[in-house]
């Protein structure tokens, strides 16, 4: 029957999900999975058709209040500074990230003891190791072994071309005596795993229509579903975890692909729907033993939500650098302003990354709307001065956690559904402002440095909330933490969260590949601990 009671019951099919079936499945049990969105078709993707950089723009943009897909859930983000990415489908965020996999350093998981601020993370990065190492493997990362900035590990590929731009990026930072090292990447530099290598189509961030980029729902998900027990359901929704009289979680209440209610019972419920969902489901799922939202009980469900406060300063050089070509997120990074500096006014730091140029059509809409570009007359003598010969330093700030920072419920604003939808409140704090102005200041310099003839600081960009965390964080204590140290819930013993909202801190990197290496960590966990789970 359908709905017979499954064994695991994960919400979501995105980073986490995929990972931790993939460490599950060797238990030889029955696992399900519900995700609200559909499978992709890499045939639909904006790169497969002419129109293309107008097609990301809306039907492929990275904002579900801008998409406004019939799988998507709409948030009301009027109370922040920064606009929420969220993409809901088989890969979930993977499918449109630009593939920036660097892992977080052994100081992230430390802060507090280091620099007095926020919290230690109950794990460190040495346990979180071998977890990193098998999912560059399963995920196909390239990368360069040996960056002096963070600890040594191998990966299973030879990094991505960073072309002429990383070149003379490159003798820019050795003339100023800054650490830069080519970024790890979650794209294939070569054929792996049966997938074809990168051909540099360049629009990473809208679809891989080549399956080089390692978007989940093939580096994972076509393997997983091989193995016996395992199932995903698509087009099901989940509106609120159910509850016993002992504390336990039975299943859950979900609409299916016809729309019709259903409940799916299960003997584990785990939530892997990102730092804005799984609070979303938590605080939707209120009950007499739960009245405040489900693993509520210390408040801080939903509660220190972080972003990475994010900047961009764009360089243009008079060489011809054919910076509109290549992976779009791969190229290099600097952290040699990544730790905290007593000499500065703010703790913790930054990652300088450089990534490519704009391509054509943004290229001409930016150079307008900033004035370097007219219309009509001369509008293409100006156009070449900046195309193929633009370099872009993105600055990601780490972000400290604040309870004031929250995902609530919208009281008004519901899904497709009639499920109420999450509303964000978010302010740049004072320490990000002054990181987000010191990175801008050394990013210029770095250009300059390496040859721009002209630079133009965006200063602090809203549309950037790729990189939500936080909001159920883990720990030993469940009057300061929503789960333990192993990613179980401190209310709910048979419920586990394994996303991004089980971030004590933030660091200054990309947070994927540090989801996966904790949702294979919390996976071992269950499997090495299944005897006593739920005592």
């Amino acid at each position: 029957m359908k709905n017979d009671v499954v064994d695991i019951l994960i919400i979501g099919a995105g980073a986490s999900s995929a990972a931790a079936v993939y460490s599950l499945s060797s238990l030889n049990v029955k696992i399900l999975c519900l995700e609200q969105g559909d499978w992709m078709n890499t045939s639909h993707y904006p790169s497969n058709y002419k129109d293309w950089q107008s097609l990301r723009n809306y039907k492929y943009n990275q904002s579900p209040n801008i998409r406004k897909s019939e799988t998507d859930y709409p948030i009301n983000e009027k109370d922040s500074d920064v606009q929420v990415a969220n993409f809901n489908g088989v890969g979930g965020g993977t499918i449109l990230y630009s593939g920036h996999f660097p892992r977080m350093k052994p100081s992230d998981f430390r802060v507090n003891t280091l620099d007095g601020v926020a919290d230690d993370w109950p794990v460190n990065y040495q346990t979180l190791n071998q977890y990193y190492s098998q999912n560059d493997i399963n995920m196909g990362v390239s990368g360069l072994s040996g960056d002096p900035a963070s600890p040594l590990h191998e990966l299973p590929l030879p990094p991505i071309a960073m072309g002429r731009m990383g070149e003379i990026m490159g003798r820019g930072f050795n003339n100023l005596g800054w650490h830069w090292w080519p970024s790890d990447t979650a794209i294939i530099s070569e054929d792996y795993d049966g997938r074809a290598k990168c051909i540099n189509l360049s629009p990473c961030n809208s679809g891989c229509s080549q399956g080089a980029k390692s978007s989940v729902d093939i580096s994972y998900w076509h393997k997983n579903l091989r193995k016996r027990g395992v199932e995903l359901r698509t087009r099901c929704r989940v509106r609120e975890i159910i509850v016993d009289s002992n504390d336990m979680a039975k299943g859950v209440i979900y609409f299916d692909e016809n729309g019709v209610e259903q409940k799916q019972y299960s003997e584990m419920v785990i939530l892997a729907c990102n730092g804005i969902g799984t609070p979303r489901v938590l605080l939707n799922s209120t009950s007499k033993y739960f009245p405040d939202g489900l693993a509520n009980r210390s408040g801080l469900v939903g509660k220190n939500l972080m972003f990475h406060p994010w900047g961009r300063v764009e360089g243009t050089f008079q060489e011809m650098l054919h910076s509109h070509l290549g992976a779009q997120g791969s190229c290099l990074l600097s952290h040699e302003f990544y730790e905290t500096d007593k000499k500065r006014d703010f703790v913790r730091g930054y990652t300088l990354q450089v990534v490519r140029g704009q391509p054509p059509v943004n290229t001409a809409i930016q150079g307008y709307l900033k004035g370097t570009i007219p219309l009509g007359y001369k509008h293409h003598e100006a156009f070449l001065k900046y195309y193929g010969k633009q370099i872009s330093i993105e600055i990601m700030c780490e972000d400290l956690p604040e309870e004031s920072n929250c995902v609530t419920i919208d009281d008004d604003l519901t899904d497709s559904h009639g499920i109420p939808a999450p509303k964000i409140s978010y302010r740049l704090s004072e320490n990000s402002k002054k990181m987000l102005k010191h990175a801008s200041e050394k990013a210029i310099i770095a250009l300059e440095e390496s040859g721009a003839i002209e630079t133009y600081s965006h200063g602090q960009v809203r549309e950037t909330g790729w990189h939500n965390m936080g909001t159920a964080r883990m720990g030993y204590d469940s009057k300061s933490s929503v789960v333990n140290e192993w990613g179980r819930a401190h209310d709910v013993k048979n419920l586990f969260i394994i996303d991004g909202s089980i971030f004590v801190t933030g660091g200054a990197v990309n947070p994927t590949t540090t989801i996966q290496a904790l949702s294979l960590y919390i996976s071992d966990q269950i499997k090495k601990n299944i005897s006593t789970l739920f005592d």
